[in-house]
């Protein structure tokens, strides 16, 4: 006689990681037991838990938590690669942000990954054609977070935002993967052009504070550019660039300038 098996349970390390840090701080700090319970005990994968934190972060009297509900958990239904996204993000920033000390706390408290993974809905949302409920995800996400990203903005996995205040990505834009930025960036465009107007950030690439990246101008891969810079031209790979407008300062300094996170640089070249 033959017996069937039973099928196999994926195992999702990140997402069991977080399951076992919120039960030792519900354990620590039982105040915030509901919350724990609520945003991570209560539900069985990092999709249900994102969709859940979704809907209750940017609900509104315009769009009640259980339909936000239904189309974050059609979304992550019918597309695994935004949860997939989700865990590179999140790992990015656990690895990346020296105030990240667990993997619950993106999910829980960072508005930049919290941010970015609303976008990721939004920008399904739009390339379904259902551009006006991608609108309103990117309003909310704007009024809640302070974060404005174009649903039809193209955004890569392993992006860390930190901060995250006043970051603005426009619709023609792209990003790369394992791309790291920080507060007031812009990747905007430098008119009332119509047609691709925005950057395209590579792979690996770290942007400073307050820095503007303006026009349909390529970033290369692992490049940096320091804080408060304003790019108006191309910048080759595995460069550093500073300044206003922005000019080549040096080398890029190291492989993975997004992950080091450094934003040193020494004397400009001669």
């Amino acid at each position: 006689m033959s017996i069937n098996p039973k099928p196999l349970t994926a195992i999702d390390p990140v997402w069991s990681r977080i399951r076992s840090e919120a039960e030792v701080a519900t354990a620590a700090e039982p105040l915030l037991g509901g919350l724990f319970h609520s945003s991570i005990l209560h539900h069985k994968s990092m999709a249900a838990a994102l969709a859940f934190r979704m809907s209750l972060k940017l609900s509104s009297g315009e769009m009640s938590e259980q339909l936000l509900r239904e189309i974050a958990d059609e979304a992550y239904s019918d597309d695994p690669t935004l949860t997939e996204a989700a865990r590179a993000d999140l790992v990015a920033t656990y690895e990346r942000d020296p105030t990240c000390h667990r993997f619950l706390q993106p999910l829980l408290y960072f508005k930049g990954f919290q941010a970015v993974q609303a976008y990721r809905v939004g920008h399904w949302l739009w390339e379904r054609d259902r551009k006006d409920l991608a609108y309103f995800i990117q309003m909310r996400v704007s009024e809640v977070y302070g974060v404005d990203i174009h649903p039809a903005a193209r955004m890569g996995k392993g992006i860390m935002i930190d901060h995250a205040h006043s970051i603005v990505i426009g619709e023609t834009a792209t990003v790369g993967d394992n791309v790291s930025m920080l507060h007031s960036v812009t990747l905007g465009g430098t008119g009332k052009e119509s047609d691709d107007r925005h950057p395209k950030i590579g792979d690996g690439v770290l942007i400073g504070a307050g820095a503007k990246v303006l026009g349909a101008i390529h970033i290369g891969h692992c490049s940096r550019i320091a804080a408060g810079s304003v790019v108006l031209q191309e910048v080759p790979p595995m460069k550093t660039v500073a300044g206003v407008p922005a000019r080549i300062v040096g080398e890029a300094g190291c492989a993975q300038p997004s992950i080091v996170m450094d934003h040193l640089f020494g004397a400009s070249p001669d």
